[in-house]
């Protein structure tokens, strides 16, 4: 099932976010000083690729240097991210078979804007 669910999420709007994800990866490796958010936007960006049967889980070990480089990460890219799973999200619910792929958009968007400190983790 969570096969299926993911070739419709692909196909709807997992390649888009994915695609904007890996921008942000990409400008963020141009600079060296913001390789982490990059590699952060990185995997963040696979995740929305193909996110069911995957989880986001806290990092237990993160401290105050994640929580100050997610509020750098949502002024550099975070806020047009999270931006683009709001839109996503509005424009899948509108149609009754794209409500539960709209309410994952919605359920993203707190990874979107902080995603140092987070690790995403298969589902049991």
């Amino acid at each position: 099932m969570k096969t299926l669910l993911n070739i419709i999420w692909l196909v709807l709007s997992g390649f888009w976010l994915f695609l904007g994800y890996m921008l942000a990866a990409v400008i963020m490796f141009v600079f060296i000083i913001t390789i982490p958010w990059g590699i952060a936007a990185a995997r963040i960006g696979v995740y929305a690729l193909w996110p069911f049967g995957k989880t986001v889980v806290p990092t237990p070990t993160a401290g105050v240097g994640s929580f100050l480089g997610n509020v750098i990460w949502v002024v550099l890219a975070g806020w047009w991210i999270a931006l683009e799973h709001l839109l996503s999200g509005i424009a899948l619910c509108i149609t009754i078979i794209g409500i539960p792929f709209g309410i994952a958009n919605f359920k993203m968007i707190p990874v979107a804007l902080m995603p140092l400190g987070k690790q995403i983790v298969d589902m049991p």
